[in-house]
């Protein structure tokens, strides 16, 4: 039990210590990319040391949830981020690890987040929150779209399962799985607020999303919902190398050393999601608000289809 114990608090820390590194990273690599310098690969971590600093400042009309709604986004981001295995699988809270459970945590902290752009009166809150909504109700029936073709493929949502049965050798090549694959990676930017739907680096009144509800918070406050937003981006690229790049796992009950090893895959797995969006995002433009339910439709489309076609390549 201690040992489980000591497993599953390392993998809490692993994630919390790890998502502004990867923030760092992919800021990086897309400096590099267009020929600029660009901040250290630690400058995330010295800008949330920085916030921790400094005081709260806040509104005259925020209330009790303008304040509570930092701690409650943060705590509910970390342990939707906590549960997805990422360097071992038959964690000690693997049972809970189920991703309708991840969903409604992340959908919680949304929740939340919209409320406090809501809360100060602001409109650039107001637009900010009601951008958000609206993205999440396109994103999420295809992010259930994508939940209900893997589990009918695996036979559980529990990712541990997944986990197990994607790196079997009866998972074979399927379309059905590239199709949830592009689905996965359109609703994860979509979610993320990252290009082209959102672009975190602009604060421009007109297409900031995740920016505006957060432009009333400071200090301790906004270090709390940036490393929440950071925990978010960590939590997608772990569960799609937990769901289509399994290997690398350690099994429940593994020698320290296969942790370590799973460890060094999970790194290498981040490394690899991180550079592969930071060219992406500058290969493309950021798009139109009013295109972002034709993107997320399109993603939702090819969440169906995934699943009509498992249901016909079972019936033949």
């Amino acid at each position: 039990m201690m040992v489980d114990l000591l497993v599953q608090g390392g993998q809490m820390l692993v994630v919390l210590l790890l998502a502004p590194l990867l923030v760092g990273f992919v800021r990086k690599v897309k400096a590099r990319l267009l020929r600029r310098q660009g901040p250290q690969l630690l400058q995330p971590y010295r800008d949330l040391a920085r916030l921790m600093r400094k005081d709260v400042v806040l509104a005259d009309g925020a209330s009790w949830l303008f304040r509570a709604c930092p701690y409650i986004i943060f705590a509910a981001t970390w342990v939707a981020a906590s549960l997805v295995p990422t360097f071992a699988t038959g964690l000690l809270f693997s049972w809970s690890a189920d991703l309708i459970a991840i969903i409604a945590l992340l959908g919680l902290a949304r929740f939340f987040l919209a409320l406090a752009g809501l809360d100060v009166g602001t409109s650039f809150g107001g637009i900010g929150s009601s951008r958000e909504v609206m993205i999440a109700s396109l994103a999420e029936p295809a992010m259930l779209m994508v939940v209900f073709t893997l589990a009918l493929l695996a036979g559980s949502t529990q990712l541990s399962t997944m986990a197990e049965f994607m790196v079997s050798s009866e998972v074979g090549l399927r379309v059905s799985l590239g199709m949830a694959l592009i689905a996965l990676l359109m609703v994860a930017i979509a979610e993320n607020a990252r290009i082209p739907v959102d672009n975190p680096a602009t604060h421009l009144e007109l297409t900031m999303v995740h920016e505006a509800m957060v432009l009333e918070y400071s200090g301790r406050h906004l270090a709390l919902i940036d490393l929440a937003s950071e925990l978010k981006l960590l939590l997608y690229v772990s569960l799609i190398a937990c769901i289509f790049l399994p290997w690398g796992l350690a099994p429940s009950g593994a020698p320290p050393g296969l942790l370590a090893l799973g460890l060094a895959a999970y790194v290498a797995k981040l490394g690899l999601g991180g550079f592969l969006l930071a060219v992406f995002e500058t290969s493309i433009a950021k798009m139109r608000v009013f295109r972002v339910p034709e993107f997320l439709g399109a993603a939702l489309m090819l969440g169906l289809l995934a699943s009509l076609l498992l249901f016909v390549s079972r019936s033949l």
